[in-house]
């Protein structure tokens, strides 16, 4: 889909980062490894192979809850999903595309809007507000659970976890619940098809778009023509459409300055004949009557509410929250945000046979599933041709290595004309910059690195021995100077850390900030990597043990 105007630039980079996290976030082996434990009974092996931890005993919540609550309990986490939940998550896209750090989602509640629930929750921030580098890693929790905030630490037998966004749910069970996952096609404005998609999943072509208001009959094609509308900037004809009432004239400061809900509405695309549907489901199960969404953080919101006509949205300020909007609740990001599944499919970004395969089943019933659906695996180390002394060469991770078309001699004479001060080119210069993180590298060289250090960044420990496995040299560094050492908080390290060292990576190399790969585990990891590299002889000399910002 084409974006016009300010969309434009936002919106294409908000796809390209989607497009990333599709490509890395879910990887297909976690998608296989989690089905195969969840239909084989194993829901702790599930949320294992999905890189979820559990943090709660089920042999103890009969007795802390009754035996109904037990039951029921046990019943959902026989067909929870913890793979699904890591693909539907919100992400902290444009640079990072991985999760937003401090959520808790609110996935069920038992015995009652009082009763325990279950939730899942994200990392915490570091102390800029940053996201923290620790492994993609989720927590499964159970227990009592306040409502618009974190655990309830006021009530009897309630955790504490930490301060941070609560995301309901409650009323999204197809983004968990692996029995309630075919209902994602009509929860994102189809019928018997997904918006912009034909039913086997091949994008439309502009000519099969609607040209005119296809009406209710039609929810794919009304879906679609609301969306057109909003590209053109016909924004509150598009509400309009889903039958909703804008007040464009209001408006709330932001960082640049004063915006209306008309101006937002042609910036940010909203699931517009979704929405009303939505706040209508959380309001019948008793979650709040007005809601609410972050338009800028810390500054204005978007809020929805009942209006003369239907729902009514408009803009105000944060800071009147509670006291302007009271009992207004958060409207979770799935509630308001368009499937960006749909917008890559469209945009031709990924295939329908590249999504998790719940999802692609779900959004295309006609299409049928195929042996190797789901994520791709990614790319291998192959041979890169670059100029070299008015010639081509080729270079190529092999062995562990990477591999230039000159003889021994020929790398001794370069190292002694670079020792000596001299400059080096060709092969040469790519080998260096590939070990160095500094310099030019061929396109073929950077995508690989890339697929590399993006495995890396979620977490994807069997994606980073695949691609060791054939023969990517490990000494690499990206751009930031990072040596594999250097990140070995993000992955399994008992696992790596040996195959590491034995490839003879450097345990004192410096990154762009000077920091050792024993410096970054002591301000990233946890302590027992720390004890590792210093057993394996990293320096601990000239550490300033007190100094870990």
């Amino acid at each position: 889909m084409e974006w016009s105007g300010k969309m434009t630039m936002s919106r294409r980079e908000e796809l390209v980062s989607w497009e990333q996290v599709r490509r890395y976030a879910v990887p297909r082996w976690m998608i296989a490894r989690t089905a195969e434990r969840r239909l084989a009974g194993d829901w702790r092996g599930a949320c294992a192979a999905a890189n979820v931890d559990v943090a709660f005993d089920l042999g103890e919540v009969a007795s802390a809850y009754g035996a109904p609550v037990a039951a029921a309990l046990e019943e959902d986490l026989a067909h929870f999903a913890p793979d699904l939940v890591r693909w539907h998550l919100p992400r902290w896209l444009r640079g990072y595309a991985i999760l937003l750090p401090q959520r808790s989602v609110l996935l069920a509640r038992y015995a009652g809007a009082d009763g325990p629930a279950l939730s899942i929750d994200t990392s915490q921030s570091d102390n800029k507000g940053e996201p923290r580098s620790e492994p993609q890693r989720l927590t499964l929790r159970f227990g009592l659970f306040a409502q618009h905030g974190p655990f309830d630490t006021t009530r009897a037998g309630a955790r504490s976890v930490y301060r941070g966004r609560v995301d309901n749910w409650t009323t999204s069970r197809h983004l968990w619940d692996a029995r309630r996952a075919g209902e994602l096609r009509a929860r994102c404005g189809g019928a018997d098809r997904a918006p912009f998609c034909a039913p086997d999943g091949t994008p439309l072509t502009a000519g099969e778009l609607p040209a005119a208001d296809p009406g209710p009959g039609d929810p794919a094609g009304r879906a679609e023509w609301a969306v057109l509308l909003q590209e053109r900037g016909a924004a509150e004809e598009a509400a309009a459409v889903a039958g909703i009432e804008v007040d464009a004239a209001s408006e709330a400061d932001t960082a640049s300055g004063p915006v209306t809900l008309a101006a937002y509405l042609q910036r940010r695309p909203l699931a517009l004949t979704r929405l009303a549907a939505e706040v209508q489901l959380l309001a019948e199960t008793g979650q709040g009557g007005q809601f609410y969404w972050h338009v800028r953080s810390g500054g204005s919101i978007a809020v929805a509410e009942p209006g003369p006509a239907g729902l009514r949205l408009r803009l105000a300020m944060s800071d009147q929250i509670p006291e302007g909007f009271p009992g207004a609740a958060l409207l979770p990001d799935v509630c308001w945000r368009p499937l960006p599944d749909l917008d890559l499919v469209f945009s031709g970004r990924v295939t329908a046979a590249q999504l998790h395969p719940l999802v692609s089943a779900s959004l295309f019933p006609a299409r049928e599933p195929g042996a190797d659906d789901g994520p791709p695996d990614g790319l291998l180390p192959a041979p890169v041709r670059l100029r070299c002394r008015g010639e081509w060469h080729e270079v190529s991770s092999a062995g562990g290595r990477l591999q230039i078309q000159h003889t021994p001699v020929e790398e001794q004479r370069e190292r002694s004309l670079v020792a000596l001060g001299g400059t080096t080119a060709g092969c040469f210069a790519v080998q260096r910059a590939w070990t160095s993180g500094v310099g030019w590298l061929p396109r073929g060289l950077r995508d690989q690195r890339r697929e590399l250090f993006n495995r890396v960044l979620h977490g994807d420990t069997p994606g980073v021995l695949r691609l060791l496995d054939a023969g990517l040299d490990p000494r690499v560094r990206d751009v930031r100077r990072f040596t594999l050492l250097h990140v070995l908080h993000y992955l399994d390290w008992q696992v790596l850390l040996p195959r590491l060292l034995a490839e003879g990576l450097d345990l004192e190399a410096l990154d762009y900030q000077k920091r050792t790969p024993l410096h970054m585990a002591r301000q990233k990891g946890p302590a027992e990597l720390v004890s590792a590299l210093a057993a394996a002889g990293a320096c601990t000399d000239d550490w300033n043990w007190d100094d870990d910002d």
